[in-house]
């Protein structure tokens, strides 16, 4: 199980079940969609509870603790929280995603180069145009990105995310391997220039950090992201750069997942995609980006023509087979009905006795 912290109670609270509306009602809503509300609190309260103090100027602001499924990704931040209890009961409908290819060289691309097969071998990417962050979606944002390196990304093993504005590098993007006394940054949120060696001993003992470094440490090359002007974007699994940080005033937003699994390195930037696109001036849309192999790598066969992939799934389920396996009666519609409450579209197969 996983948990979702719901930054706002205005976001939570009265964005589903009213302004008006008390606690109990919004855990019966928690209950009948399959969750499980397991805690309002606020950081005051919780600095007490585990502490017996608060510290001076701790937020008294409400945080709804909510155990969520393993798979459902999305509901790890409060914008698919709050999008699947209102599909749920019928406020709105599912977000359609779509994805815009420029033509041509006006495609962003992501060029990889034949050492990174050695070490991390993936990169896939994506492009948020137009967005416009809060206080508390940035903060939305920023943390997502840490749940999942928590979970999916099983602590960044697996992927690792990058998240860059966009207007402060420029395209196109290389994805290398290079002997880490080689690779010269200002890590994020530092001011001096390091090398990849020196970040090793730079986080040594960051709490938050240091358990990523031996992912990389003992490998003669470490992978880097460059962009067309040779400066550093990233250094996963550890460190983005400091140039690209994300800022309050962001507008266009570069997400690259490095990964040694292709397939879970998709579903983390569908993810962040599917989530965060809602603040885009065209709401619910990326910009393609196109990733580049060399000629006759064996990566290609695996490689897109672009990503992200946000294109839909189709199938179709016997309703006699469905009532057996769940345990349930319900006819074609009914079981359309409650797939539609769970974001999956479904319509009623022409024989009657099927669904799609």
């Amino acid at each position: 199980m996983g948990w979702s912290r719901a930054r706002s109670v205005l976001m939570v609270g009265r964005d589903v079940v009213g302004a008006s509306t008390a606690e109990e009602e919004f855990d019966h809503l928690c209950f009948e969609f399959g969750i499980e509300l397991d805690d309002v609190t606020s950081e005051k309260e919780q600095q007490i509870k585990e502490r017996g103090v608060a510290e001076e100027g701790a937020s008294e602001e409400v945080i709804y603790r909510i155990d969520v499924p393993a798979n459902r990704y999305d509901l790890l931040c409060a914008e698919g929280l709050v999008t699947a209890l209102k599909v749920f009961k019928g406020e709105i409908e599912p977000p359609v995603f779509s994805v815009v290819v420029p033509e041509g060289e006006a495609m962003t691309k992501m060029y990889v180069e034949p050492e990174t097969a050695q070490i991390r071998p993936y990169v896939v990417a994506a492009i948020l145009r137009g967005v416009t962050f809060t206080e508390d979606s940035k903060a939305s944002f920023i943390e997502l990105q840490d749940k999942l390196h928590h979970n999916i990304c099983r602590k960044r093993t697996l992927v690792a995310i990058g998240t860059h504005d966009l207007d402060t590098v420029q395209g196109p993007f290389r994805y290398r391997a290079i002997a880490p006394e080689d690779i010269s940054f200002v890590p994020l949120n530092k001011t001096e220039e390091t090398t990849g060696a020196g970040v090793m001993d730079l986080y040594a003992d960051d709490a938050h950090l240091k358990g990523f470094l031996p992912i990389i440490r003992d490998s003669p090359v470490y992978p880097v992201i460059y962009d067309a002007q040779d400066r550093v974007l990233s250094l996963p699994p550890i460190i983005n750069s400091n140039h690209s940080k994300i800022e309050l005033s962001t507008r266009n937003v570069l997400i690259e997942c490095t990964a040694t699994d292709h397939t879970k390195a998709m579903i983390v930037l569908n993810t962040i995609v599917a989530m965060f696109s809602q603040y885009c001036d065209e709401p619910f849309t990326a910009e393609a980006v196109q990733v580049v192999y060399p000629e006759g790598d064996a990566r290609n066969e695996r490689a897109l023509a672009h990503y992200p992939d946000m294109s839909a799934r189709t199938a179709s389920a016997d309703v006699a087979y469905i009532n057996r396996v769940i345990g349930i009666n319900e006819d074609a519609q009914g079981i359309a009905a409650l797939l539609n409450k769970m974001m999956l579209p479904t319509a009623v197969g022409e024989d009657g006795a099927s669904v799609d």
